[in-house]
């Protein structure tokens, strides 16, 4: 058994940074179509205060011969099973779009488990109530792309490479395919507080989609909005930083300093 959790925790976590002993650790979540790597930054910026782990998705970069998952529930089943269950240290979630969305089925499996985690930082993502439909994922790669392009978070000359196209539009049609047809099913409510985070010209999320969070844990909640699109976070990202250090350090006050 340990020998295959080690595995699964090889398979589907990051760690680019070493962490001070006994630091709080930041579960980091990525977007559709996004790797690990997008919070190496994060990683770099808050270590050794923190012990940053980044979700690495099957079908993209060193786990691009892997089928994609097929839906969300199967992401955050997968995430459960690499991690591990140390009870010295709390565990924070950082999930943004596609990674809110399986962060939060995430936390209710830990929540069953009777580990939740300390906090949950929900980021460009409408709440689970807040119902669309969408079928970007049915359409061809010509609107794949053009979807892709609208939210301004992958560089434009990647999405003029064919060559680099073809490596990363079957994973992020899959990543599309379990955002568009998720549905939240029941099961426990998450008892962490959410700190919903998002900007304020996101065309895929409103400030009050957002806030719509607040009725999915039985925790304190905070709503957060920043100056930008859907990937605010990026050029936001000394500001959403300072966020999660105030709140790990208020959570967590023996975790030392933070950010």
């Amino acid at each position: 058994m340990a020998d295959r959790s080690s595995a699964e925790h090889q398979l589907w976590l990051r760690s680019f940074h070493q962490p001070a002993p006994g630091a709080p650790r930041l579960l980091c979540l990525p977007h559709a179509g996004g790797s690990a790597s997008f919070y190496f930054p994060v990683s770099k910026a808050l270590a050794p205060a923190v012990d940053v782990l980044a979700v690495q998705y099957p079908g993209r970069q060193d786990r691009r011969l892997e089928p994609p998952a097929d839906s969300v529930q199967e992401l955050a089943q997968g995430v459960f099973r690499a991690l591990d269950e140390r009870e010295d240290t709390p565990l924070a979630l950082f999930g943004h779009s596609m990674g809110a969305m399986v962060g939060f089925e995430l936390a209710r499996l830990l929540e069953a488990a009777g580990r939740p985690p300390a906090v949950f930082f929900v980021s460009g993502r409408r709440g689970p109530s807040v119902e669309r439909v969408e079928n970007v994922h049915l359409g061809g790669d010509a609107r794949l792309i053009e979807e892709v392009a609208k939210l301004d978070g992958t560089d434009a000359a990647l999405l003029q490479d064919e060559e680099m196209l073809d490596l990363i539009l079957p994973a992020l049609r899959a990543d599309y395919r379990v955002v568009e047809t998720y549905r939240r099913t029941p099961g426990p409510r998450p008892s962490c507080p959410f700190v919903a985070l998002t900007g304020d010209a996101d065309p895929r999320v409103t400030p009050e989609e957002a806030r719509a969070w607040e009725q999915e844990t039985d925790g304190p909640f905070e709503l957060h909005v920043y100056p930008g699109a859907h990937f605010y976070l990026v050029e936001q990202q000394q500001a959403v930083l300072d966020r999660i250090g105030t709140t790990l350090r208020r959570l967590a006050p023996g975790a030392g300093a933070v950010a």
